[in-house]
Order: C-alpha cells, then structure tokens, then sequence
C-alpha cells in the first residue's frame, strides 16, 4: 500500500475561490485540505511552493483512434500526452474501425483502456439509423453518452432519419452528444467549390464549405428535439456566434441543454489558414474572428458551459497532402489544452475560477461524474500543479502524441503543467511520465447533480 501524500504550500482552486493550504491524500482519495499537515503519519510530501493546484481536466471529447485507426494514435500514447497536459479523464469517441455501436464494442474499448490507459476513462455508444435497439438497452453507466453525429460522420454513423433522431431523443436514459453540421448544405457548397477550383480547392475555403449557417442549422433541430422529448442534450465543438442564441445562462446544474467549445476554435481563426494549412482543418471548421469573440463572451457569461479538445490525430503525412480533399479534418490538442485554456487567463479574457469551472466542475456535473471534478475531501485525487510563472515553448521534441505533431509548435505558454497525479498517483513530475497503473474506469450518476 502506498504512503499518504502531503501537497503543501498550494495555491488551491476551490469551489469557494483560490485559498492557500494543503492537501492530504490518502488510499487515491483527498483526506483532508486546508493548513497543516498535521497528523498524516508517515507521507511523501510535495512543495507545490505557492504554485496553483487545480482538479484535473476532464476531457469530454476525444479521438485516441483505437481500435483500428493505431497508426493515428492509441489509448496507451494519446492518454500519456494527455497526462503531461493535466488531463487525467478523458472520454472517447465511438468513431473508430469497428465504431462502438454495440455494446460489446463499448466493453472491447473497456479492456483496452484498462490495459493501457494512463488516464480514468469512459466511452460513447455511437448513434445509428439502425441501432436504436442498442441504445434502448444501455445499462446507466455503462457508455459517457450517447453521441449522434448530425450531418458529419464516416461510415454508417451519419444519423440523418428524422425518425431514428426522434427515437434516440425520446429513449436515451443518458446525455446525448451531438455534432451538428448540416450534410445537405456542405454538399452544396462543397460542390460550388468544385465547379471554382476543380480538384484544387484552397484550404482557405473549409470555413465556407462547412460554414455557420451549416451549423445553425443542425444545432437547432438538437434542440428542437430536445426540448420535445425533454431529452438532455450536450452541443459538442460549437463555433459559430449565430448559435450562442439556443443556448441560456445559468448554472449548469439547472439546464438540461448545454454546450461546448473546443480550444481550437479559441486560439485559431480562419485568417490561419494560409500559415497553417491542413494542419488546423476541422471538423466544424474553424471560422473567422468574430466568432471566436462571441464564443470567448459566452464561455465567461456562462451561455457555453464546458471547454474541450476534440482531439484528433493524424499522421504528419497525412495532414502534408497538399490536396484540401484529400486532407483529413483534425487536431492532436490534450498535451497542450490546458495550457492553452490558461492562456485565456494570462491574457484577462476568463478568470482562472471560470477556468476551472469549464474544464473540470462542469464536465462532472454535466455528465455525473462521480467524486471527480473537483477538489473535494472524499473526491478520488485527480489533481495538476500549475506554475503560471514557468513559461512552456513547444518545440517538436517535447511532443508526445503517436502522430508525433502540434498545431502549437514554436508557440509559448505562459504557464506550464509542473505535475499530474491520477487517483493520487504522482503520473507526470514536470518533465516526465511515471508508469502508475492507477487510472479507472469514470463512474456516473444521473447527470446534472
């Protein structure tokens, strides 16, 4: 059994706002926190030094590419990357070669993760226009969500049956995660594009190819849907000003229609296209600066309630095709999502507490996380020191993602992750990965407590 951990001198984000103490764990659980470290018996004990000790992220959207897509990246690299970031929970997307649509696809994702995983984790059931039998049949607990790609999926995970959507609306016992792109209208485009271009359509034209009205259009039948089968319904990667409209203010805890933005779609514009390339094509597209200003006003209004990665690698190869069509949409973002979600601090767009909030309390809450989330005693001791004085420069070598590439190289962070612990395993100490067979599998409770 291992010793008791003493972190002393942090700077702690709490619910009640940042205090200054310590924090007790013992058995993977935080014991006590608050002054003194009185009576913890034999323990390691961790300076933090004043620097800030926040809940770990919870990462409600990723792409780790297992089964079947490895070569990308897998559950053992990409949640690795993800504990350097300070994310110690991440849950995956069903998108996968076979997607996880049933559910001894969802137990397969399961074992795996309980093999390999360096992070907690939990998966989706993923929707299809023939699959509303399975999702009828889901045990509470056993998938995150649902998730319903609404316009935009490969395979046969594009749900675009209006009476299969209403079915999963009306039956599902757990959040529904949509991507919302309306599929008619990009086709449209895409084809106006071809009659421009031909085969060499610019990479500066993604954002008008899949633009906002493409969004609008899908998010609003979520809604529409939801609120007729008073479904709780979970907007994934929103990016357009136009759909901060269908979504109110107020705590979390009282709405059963939320959303979430992606950071991606904060620190990129489509004025990066022609330095970034295929390198920042995604799916939605990013889009032009005014949206990013409307999506940072509704993140601190409290409109928009979670903050997120979509992480989604690629090869560098991959992402190198010079054709736009060839080009696969995505973004490899957890070791660096945090750090950049800090950045929005650094620069006085959100408050750290507001930071907090949108990457860990408001995941837990949304999806009935249970005793993560938060810096709680009791609560599993998932937690990531901060220095907000160290910079961090990206640079190629410090990468740790199977595709081996960021979108951030050459960019500098004013802060950096100085440690990781995952269930109170110390898992990251600022420069390198401890091996810790700590990480579980996310439990849940009805969302929304």
């Amino acid at each position: 059994m291992t010793r008791p951990t003493l972190i002393k001198n942090a700077r702690i984000a709490s619910e009640d706002g940042i205090i200054e103490g310590d924090v007790l764990i013992r058995a993977g659980h935080i014991e006590r926190v608050g002054r003194g470290g009185e009576g913890a018996g034999p323990a390691e004990v961790f300076d933090a030094r004043g620097r800030l000790l926040l809940p770990g992220m919870i990462d409600d959207q990723v792409h780790f590419r297992e089964p079947g897509l490895t070569h990308k990246g897998t559950i053992a690299s990409e949640s690795r990357a993800a504990v350097a970031g300070g994310i110690t929970s991440f849950m995956e997307m069903p998108n996968t070669t076979p997607p996880t649509v049933t559910l001894q696809a969802l137990e397969d994702k399961y074992a795996r993760a309980a093999e390999h995983s360096a992070a907690n984790y939990a998966f989706y059931l993923g929707a299809t226009n023939d699959n509303l039998d399975v999702i009828r049949a889901l045990p509470h607990g056993a998938a995150c969500g649902i998730k319903v790609f609404m316009g935009s999926s490969t395979g046969n995970m594009l749900v675009d049956d209006v009476r299969t959507l209403s079915g999963i609306f009306r039956e599902a016992n757990t959040v529904i995660a949509t991507h919302c792109e309306s599929t008619p209208r990009i086709e449209r485009r895409l084809k106006q594009a071809l009659e421009k271009y031909g085969e060499e359509i610019p990479v500066t034209e993604h954002s008008w190819i899949r633009d906002t009205q493409a969004c609008l259009e899908s998010s609003r039948i979520a809604v529409e849907l939801a609120r007729e089968h008073r479904a709780q319904l979970h907007v994934l990667h929103l990016s357009t000003a136009a759909e901060m409209a269908l979504f109110e203010t107020g705590p979390i805890e009282e709405k059963s229609i939320t959303g979430e933005v992606c950071v991606h779609f904060l620190y990129f514009t489509s004025e990066d296209y022609p330095r970034f390339g295929n390198k920042i094509k995604c799916n939605p597209s990013i889009k032009s600066p005014d949206n990013r200003v409307a999506l940072l006003a509704a993140l601190a209004e409290g409109r928009i309630d979670i903050l997120a990665t979509d992480h989604a690698p690629h090869t560098a190869e991959e992402k190198a095709e010079t054709k736009y069509l060839a080009a696969p949409a995505g973004l490899p973002l957890v070791q660096d999502a945090l750090l950049c979600a800090l950045e929005l601090v650094h620069r006085g767009f959100l408050s750290l507490e507001r930071v907090v909030a949108l990457t860990s309390h408001n995941v837990a809450r949304r999806f009935g996380v249970t005793e993560r989330g938060f810096i709680r005693e009791g609560y599993w001791a998932d937690l990531v020191l901060v220095d907000p004085q160290q910079p961090t420069r990206v640079t190629p070598e410090r990468v740790l993602y199977k595709c081996g590439w960021t979108p951030f190289e050459g960019e500098q962070f004013s802060s950096s992750i100085a440690a990781t612990w995952v269930n109170g395993v110390l898992a990251w100490d600022g420069e390198r990965l401890i091996e810790h067979g700590a990480a579980r599998r996310l439990q849940f409770s009805p969302p929304g407590r």
